[in-house]
């Protein structure tokens, strides 16, 4: 009797917390067409019967649907067919279907995880408006807010992103229909005694115990790890870190908002977290996806284009305001020109500048000091003059442009990495590097890049025999 008591009493509970919730949060109105989506498992069957318990007090209409992954074959089928078979029992409109969400990775090239994320809502949206249902209850709860932290954390995210799912928000599908979530503040745990305690059948999903996912690692490996061996109560830390973040991303996007109504102050002048959002915010309505260097470029230089994609590039202007401009498909520039070592120094033009060159001897390590690793640390020279070890260059140098697999060791450097990479940790806009100059050897070996470091190779060493002079100037437009 005892035990069954106890077992009545987590029912009430979980139910009154429920109501409680929905009423603070107004997540649902009396009368309300709610559409909840049910897998199988253990939290939307819990989330099912919840709002099923609660629908003749306040007069919901409950319907069902289903998305079929076929990602675990019988045990796909198997889940579709105890949801099919709770919604006949309950008495509750059923909508179904399935799609082959590995095929459809493939052909659009995204993980699995977001081609069936991307299926699933449109499925969602579908029926919800087909059927004239306002908002879709989907059964997210506390444990799934804590492992999204980590996820964006560890990919990135800014305060918007580690801020976790809100209560309600709009179907990335269809801004007229509302996401709910009444599960959010529900430990995985307290779902799981619900089942017991009122008997519900669930589908036990064996891919989240697989390790090819990030968020099941999450789950299975990070988060007991950090239970077991820093902080006991991490879920609720998190949770409530959630909420402080949350709460001021809301206030910069509010005062972002505010200032692209009415500026009252320059761009530059704005608090940088800002000045961020007012960017992301544009970028956003232009259909751009933005990443932090994106959006750190545009913000630190005004009138500097910034390549989007190939053709696209944005630029902000010194008022805060950003466009797109359209250039014609970039492709690798295959002018060169040769110079001979022995033959005059200059100067000769090549990609709108002039260079000279003057070939000495060199003794020793007698000025050493001006092989640098920055051209602004070394006093002894002007900007635009490089000195290299003359006989490992060789008679003849080759001026030419970035080309497809180039290779370069700047000085300091072990090995030689891709010169694409080296242009992004430059931060060098992609619609500069292909009319950048840069000079190899007759056998094709870069030693050295405008804006970039010398080569590791061809640096001075006390055994230099010869010093190569390099200057370079840029033709006035």
């Amino acid at each position: 009797m005892r035990a069954k008591k106890k077992q009545t009493d987590c029912v009430s509970e979980f139910l009154q917390r429920t109501e409680n919730t929905v009423e603070r949060r107004h997540l649902f109105a009396r009368g309300q067409k709610i559409l909840v989506a049910v897998s199988g498992g253990a939290d939307s069957m819990v989330l099912l019967h919840v709002l099923n318990s609660l629908a003749k007090k306040n007069r919901w209409q409950i319907s069902i649907a289903h998305f079929n992954h076929q990602l675990r074959g019988r045990a796909s089928d198997g889940d579709e067919k105890l949801v099919r078979t709770t919604a006949k029992n309950l008495q509750l409109k059923f909508f179904g279907v399935s799609a082959d969400v590995k095929a459809f990775a493939t052909q659009s090239k995204l993980s699995i995880e977001m081609a069936a994320r991307k299926l699933r809502h449109e499925f969602l949206a579908r029926v919800a408006r087909e059927q004239k249902i306002p908002v879709v209850a989907l059964a997210h709860h506390a444990d799934d807010q804590v492992e999204l932290f980590f996820l964006r954390l560890l990919r990135g995210a800014g305060g918007g992103g580690l801020a976790g799912m809100k209560w309600q928000s709009l179907s990335p599908v269809d801004k007229k229909i509302m996401l709910v979530r009444p599960l959010l503040g529900f430990s995985k745990k307290e779902i799981l005694e619900f089942t017991c305690a009122n008997n519900i059948e669930f589908r036990d999903d064996a891919s989240n115990y697989s390790s090819n996912f990030l968020r099941n690692r999450i789950r299975n490996e990070l988060l007991p790890l950090l239970r077991k061996k820093y902080q006991p109560a991490v879920a609720r830390t998190v949770l409530r870190l959630m909420d402080i973040v949350g709460a001021e991303a809301e206030f910069v996007g509010a005062t972002a908002a505010a200032w692209r109504a009415k500026p009252k102050i320059a761009f530059t002048r704005l608090p940088v977290a800002v000045q961020r959002r007012v960017l992301q915010a544009q970028l956003a309505e232009l259909g751009v996806v933005t990443d932090f260097e994106l959006v750190e470029q545009l913000r630190e230089a005004a009138d500097r284009p910034v390549s989007i994609v190939v053709g696209v590039s944005a630029v902000r202007d010194p008022s805060g305001n950003i466009s797109c401009l359209h250039t014609e498909k970039a492709g690798f520039n295959s002018a060169e020109l040769k110079l001979k070592l022995s033959g005059r120094a200059g100067p000769v033009k090549f990609s709108g500048r002039k260079f000279s060159w003057a070939v000495k001897k060199f003794s020793g390590s007698r000025g050493l000091g001006c092989v640098r690793l920055r051209p602004d640390k070394c006093s002894a020279q002007q900007p635009g003059t490089e000195f290299f070890d003359a006989d490992k260059i060789g008679g003849e140098i080759i001026l030419r442009h970035w080309r497809a697999g180039d290779r370069f060791q700047p000085i300091g450097m072990k090995s030689a990495v891709k010169l694409q990479d080296l242009f992004v940790n430059a931060k060098i806009p992609a619609a500069h590097r292909r009319g950048l100059a840069l000079a190899t050897t007759a056998e094709g070996e870069i030693f050295w890049v405008a804006g970039l470091r010398i080569g590791e190779r061809f640096k001075l060493t006390p055994g230099t025999k010869r010093r190569l002079r390099w200057d370079w100037t840029k033709i006035p437009a």
